[in-house]
């Protein structure tokens, strides 16, 4: 199957949905079909050679220029190229694609209907703008979980019947276990770590308030590593931080690489990711693969993903968090109970499935637009 694809988020630096695309193309490109990838401009890092992929790189750098790129050099290529599908494989499609082409497109979140206070107003407006004009042209659209099935036959009933749901699968991302990650970063004892972009949908506020909550003795036997990039709109979490007077007490790492996350996942006595709203929520099975539970929220997908290895909370209430931080940081039954059913979780997500079903998807979309 020919089959092209709007990789423009293989330029930057890869994050998750970098990685979904990432992993997705791999399985695809080694399942036999010929790829063709469209940048609007180099990417950071060389792309690897994949059998049967033509990578066509444009000139378009910027937002502008991208979604200008996105609207007419694309749809250009990919008729050039005659593909037997085009997969938009993060919420956009080009409005004018050729007419006889099928066309996939992939939806991760609905940010913003649900958290839009979260997001930068440049990115709100796009989404807003392009999305549902994807949705209503696919021949088929795949979400990633079924909370965000859910919540897409929600915004759009008349689209329902053309969604399907695909989880993505699991990344191997490092063997570092050692130590050497913990000196780095002056960890000294055992913790609870976080992962993700500082930004406010990761509800950082009320994690650390949640953990200021903890009687002292907990704190001093466990502290919080915070590992992620600076976002946007949250502040200075320095300031927060010493207002709580837990600065003892908690680590911020700022962006690790795979081998230095995957260490952290491994020394780590739980997760913590109480997010108000996740569209999947990658760091939730990784931690599963490193055999750590999780403490996460009770909305959106993330009890969809995390199963029955991870403890519940209720993302508003700091009360609640709290509760669960202390519950896992001392119940020493319940969290081997939670532990043991880590790998198995992380286990039913997989790169070469996820890519089967996808493939099942375009292969309905072609018989769909056929006539």
């Amino acid at each position: 199957m020919k089959i092209g694809i709007d990789a423009r988020n293989l330029v930057p630096e890869l994050t998750g949905i970098g990685r979904y695309l990432f992993e997705m193309c791999r399985q695809l490109a080694f399942g036999g079909n010929e790829l063709f990838l469209y940048l609007p401009e180099k990417p950071v890092s060389a792309l690897p050679q994949w059998p049967g992929t033509t990578v066509r790189i444009g000139n378009y750098r910027g937002g502008i220029r991208r979604m200008i790129w996105g609207q007419t050099a694309l749809p250009r290529l990919a008729m050039k190229d005659r593909v037997d599908v085009f997969w938009g494989p993060a919420h956009r499609l080009p409005r004018f694609l050729d007419r006889h082409i099928p066309r996939v497109v992939t939806i991760h979140d609905l940010v913003w209907v649900h958290a839009a206070e979260t997001m930068r107003p440049r990115t709100w407006a796009a989404e807003r703008l392009l999305m549902k004009p994807a949705l209503e042209s696919a021949d088929r659209i795949v979400a990633v979980s079924a909370a965000t099935a859910d919540a897409l036959k929600t915004l759009l009933p008349h689209c329902a019947g053309k969604v399907r749901v695909v989880h993505p699968g699991l990344s191997a991302i490092g063997q570092g276990s050692s130590k050497d990650v913990l000196e780095k970063h002056g960890i000294t004892g055992p913790y609870m770590l976080f992962v993700g972009t500082l930004e406010p949908r990761k509800n950082l506020p009320n994690l650390l308030e949640a953990y200021a909550r903890l009687p002292g003795r907990v704190r001093e036997g466990l502290a919080l590593v915070i590992a992620g990039g600076q976002g946007w709109r949250l502040g200075d979490l320095r300031q927060q931080i010493a207002r709580l007077g837990i600065e003892p007490f908690v680590r911020l790492t700022g962006y690790v690489p795979d081998d230095e996350l995957a260490g952290l996942y491994a020394n780590a006595r739980f997760l913590a990711m109480p997010s108000f709203y996740e569209g999947f929520g990658f760091p939730i099975i990784e931690a599963n693969a490193a055999g750590i539970p999780v403490l996460t929220s009770d909305s959106s997908s993330m009890p969809e993903v995390a199963g029955d290895a991870a403890l519940l909370i209720d993302p508003a209430d700091v009360q609640s968090i709290a509760d669960g931080l202390a519950r896992l940081a001392t119940d020493d039954v319940l969290y081997r109970e939670l532990s043991s059913r880590t790998r198995a979780n992380a286990g039913r997500f997989n790169w070469e499935k996820s890519a089967g079903e996808l493939m099942a998807v375009f292969r309905e979309a072609i018989e769909l637009r056929a006539p």
